[in-house]
């Protein structure tokens, strides 16, 4: 039982690098792709648009695709693995990239990777830790992620310094390290990660339609009311900017909330297992809703500075927390297709949430999105409340 409990150890371990790893390409090359869209490519800001909703799509499609799939097979590790693979070609052919056809195709190439090992990988993190325990295996998921997302754009702001005499070159030579980088987290599967003969639970599998009942579909509909009014990240940086924030400061504020969101995922993860799931996850919308109502109200840079830092304590006390609480709720030959409907759920709400965010900033004010978030969370948090979830 011991040399159990170290091998799963092991694997949380493992895979919280893993997904460091695959943090930090991603954040090394999204940076810069806008701009080689528009100044390498010469793409239309409709084209762009196109490339990127449509493999927000795909990676929604194949979250769901991926969890139905690794709970048929039982078998966890190697969709993980053929998804961080498909990331890394994806990424690195960037370089290799002449128009709007190559570039959809390797975005969609890297959006089915990302949707293929999410759902999985979570399935793996949940086996390898003690019910006890999961709090702090995906805090700890979240902040090795998080710290990836952190040092990859200081990495990719010094790249585009030191590449600066070769032009429009320096995007794709970026591409190169980054989707390089993307390659370790495949020696990290392939050689560090176990999966064990007990989870080859997939010769038993059916879709039990009792999982769409109970509690996990209430969970579900609480968070698609807080996802309701999350909506794209983006428009933090439109209010940042909206009061007087520098453009060029905007990616050192970004790095300060990852820094945040990564010191504070194990801690809360941690407390989740001490106080409740549930009890941290409220904390984490309660915070939420009075950062969006402080961005609804800024008027200073100062403001948003502060802002960003509380805004990476929600993160920290919400993202890791809520697949924790999705292990207890769930039997454990499921979980792959509700980690899959879960993550595919919340991507694909943020297509209508920031519609409507985008609207109410257009119709109202820059400020009535952010007062239309608070109350979506206020209102998740009477009702995960309300149903006793936990």
């Amino acid at each position: 039982m011991k040399e159990s409990n170290n091998e799963g150890t092991k694997n949380i371990v493992v895979l919280g690098w893993v997904a460091f790893f695959g943090g930090l390409s991603q954040d090394m090359i999204s940076p810069v792709l806008p701009t080689f869209y528009a100044q390498v490519l010469g793409l239309s800001k409709e084209t762009i648009g196109l490339i990127e909703g449509s493999m927000t799509t795909v990676v929604s499609i194949f979250k769901i695709l991926s969890g139905i799939i690794s709970d048929k097979l039982g078998k966890r590790k190697s969709i993980v693995f053929i998804g961080y693979l498909l990331s890394a070609i994806g990424r690195l052919l960037l370089f290799l990239t002449t128009g709007a056809g190559s570039a959809l195709a390797l975005r969609w190439l890297d959006g089915i990777g990302k949707g293929l090992k999410d759902a999985p990988r979570d399935a793996l993190v949940a086996k390898s830790s003690s019910k006890s325990r999961t709090g702090f295996a995906f805090g700890l998921q979240r902040m090795l992620d998080t710290l990836g997302s952190f040092v990859g754009p200081l990495i990719t702001t010094y790249l585009l310094i030191r590449f600066a005499p070769f032009g429009l070159m320096k995007y794709r030579y970026i591409f190169i390290i980054g989707g390089l980088v993307a390659f370790v987290t495949i020696i990290l599967i392939g050689l560090f990660v176990k999966e064990r003969l007990g989870e080859n639970v997939g010769t038993k599998f059916k879709l039990d339609p009792s999982l769409l009942k109970g509690r996990f579909l209430l969970f579900f509909i609480v968070m698609m009311v807080f996802t309701l009014g999350n909506s794209s990240d983006a428009f933090l940086i439109l209010r940042a900017e909206n009061v007087g924030v520098s453009p060029t400061t905007i990616p050192v504020i970004i790095a300060i909330f990852n820094l945040f969101y990564a010191l504070l995922s194990v801690p809360s993860g941690v407390l989740s297992d001490k106080i409740g799931r549930v009890n941290v996850i409220r904390l984490g919308w309660l915070i939420y809703a009075i950062t969006y109502v402080g961005f609804a109200l800024a008027r200073l840079p100062w403001h948003i500075w502060l802002l960003y830092i509380i805004y990476g304590v929600y993160y920290s006390t919400t993202e890791g927390i809520a697949k924790s609480l999705v292990v207890h709720i769930v039997d454990e030959k499921m979980r792959g297709t509700a980690f899959g409907l879960y993550n595919a759920s919340v991507g694909l709400l943020a297509i209508p949430a920031s519609a409507i965010a985008g609207i109410l900033w257009d119709k109202v004010s820059p400020s009535t999105p952010f007062f239309f978030g608070a109350i979506c969370a206020l209102l998740a948090i009477g009702l995960i409340t309300i149903f006793r979830i936990e």
